[in-house]
């Protein structure tokens, strides 16, 4: 267990594979923390520096006060990088983790050399919604959100299965605060603007299921960005790289590959 104590919040992070491998650094969605990742890990190839941290409010992370500006979750991810010495890394961001991965690509090129943006956007849902659900866990905790977004998180087979529970517990003990958190940072992004000014390598990665952010939506963003790349996964939902990880890291892989870093 490695707990960064950084300037504003102290971020819980793993690192796995070579140490002096070239880095691969994911960020993770609303409401879960990275052991998100966990099931395409054994997919990947040898020879890479795996990075994964819990977002602020999430996981073994600090958990400030709310709400956060999505500049702040940023700023955790730029410090964080700062701290492990991490340069010229491929950041993998899934949802708001994917909003986090623009911003930084924007603020600090030498960080970021690629991008995969798992199903996300430059802008997601609308700010009376995300204050609807800001309302609702205030008012009712997490739990009373949980059903509603393993419908939109997970496809119907996934649902049916005796692994949905693992990832309902995952959402449901993430602390109100954090889910509260983020959900005002996402509410208040808009990054069309700057996103389509950015010209790294891009893999955009959407699942054919997702409720929360459906396959034409990630498909705008990835019309935005200049040469990048656009692959769906079939019979997933938001989280392709739990419901399809061989297919996931698959994807990844091949990019990597492209990158000159398989």
């Amino acid at each position: 267990m490695n707990i960064c104590r950084l300037e504003h919040v102290d971020l819980h992070c793993r690192e796995d594979g070579d140490p002096d491998g070239v880095p691969v650094v994911f960020s993770n969605s609303l409401g879960t923390d990275c052991r998100l990742w966990d099931p395409i890990l054994p997919f990947l190839p040898s020879g890479l520096r795996l990075v994964r941290y819990d977002m602020r409010g999430h996981g073994l992370s600090s958990c400030p006060e709310p709400p956060y500006p999505m500049g702040a979750l940023v700023a955790d991810a730029e410090a964080l990088l700062d701290h492990l010495g991490v340069r010229d890394a491929v950041f993998v961001g899934c949802s708001i983790g994917g909003m986090i991965a623009q911003g930084l690509a924007v603020k600090r090129s030498d960080q970021v050399r690629a991008m995969v943006l798992s199903n996300t956007a430059v802008k997601i849902g609308t700010a009376e919604t995300w204050q609807e659900r800001i309302d609702a866990v205030k008012a009712g905790g997490i739990e009373s959100l949980a059903d509603a977004v393993m419908e939109r998180w997970f496809s119907r087979e996934f649902r049916a299965s005796s692994e949905l529970v693992a990832w309902r517990n995952m959402l449901t003990r993430q602390p109100a605060d954090g889910y509260i958190g983020g959900s005002a940072a996402i509410s208040g992004t808009d990054f069309h603007t700057t996103t389509a000014n950015l010209t790294l390598p891009t893999l955009v990665i959407a699942g054919s299921e997702d409720g929360s952010t459906p396959p034409d939506l990630v498909r705008e963003t990835a019309n935005l960005v200049k040469g990048s790349r656009f692959a769906l996964i079939r019979q997933a939902g938001h989280l392709p790289m739990v419901e399809r990880p061989e297919e996931f890291a698959g994807h990844l892989t091949a990019f990597l590959d492209d990158l000159g870093h398989g």
